[in-house]
């Protein structure tokens, strides 16, 4: 089974066991959380849309760790005008495993 779900401003594929690196969320490490916001869900050639949700399906997934990426550097110039910018940006995520992905209709 896996699901679409919205994070962050963001769309993610999901299914039970995985891991991946969201916006960053308020959490202690080894919480759990709940995401709400599931845009699809789907077990192998069924899948089920939402308008844009679907409501009573909910993600659960444990904290695994707060960070931050690598450094993006962003550099500007303008030639001939004795003109440069340096400038770096670290984006803050956190960490979390996949455990159940609920789906009211299915349950």
């Amino acid at each position: 089974m896996y699901a679409v779900i919205k994070t962050g401003g963001k769309q993610y594929k999901v299914a039970a066991g995985e891991k991946l690196k969201i916006e960053q969320i308020p959490a202690d490490v080894g919480q759990e959380i709940t995401l709400d916001q599931v845009l699809a869900v789907g077990q192998g050639e069924t899948i089920r849309f939402g308008q844009p949700l679907i409501s009573g399906a909910s993600v659960t997934a444990t904290v695994l760790s707060q960070g931050r990426h690598d450094k993006v550097k962003i550099f500007k110039m303008r030639r001939r005008k004795h003109y440069q910018k340096h400038q770096g940006h670290r984006q803050n995520y956190t960490e979390v495993r996949i455990d159940l992905i609920t789906d009211a209709i299915a349950a």
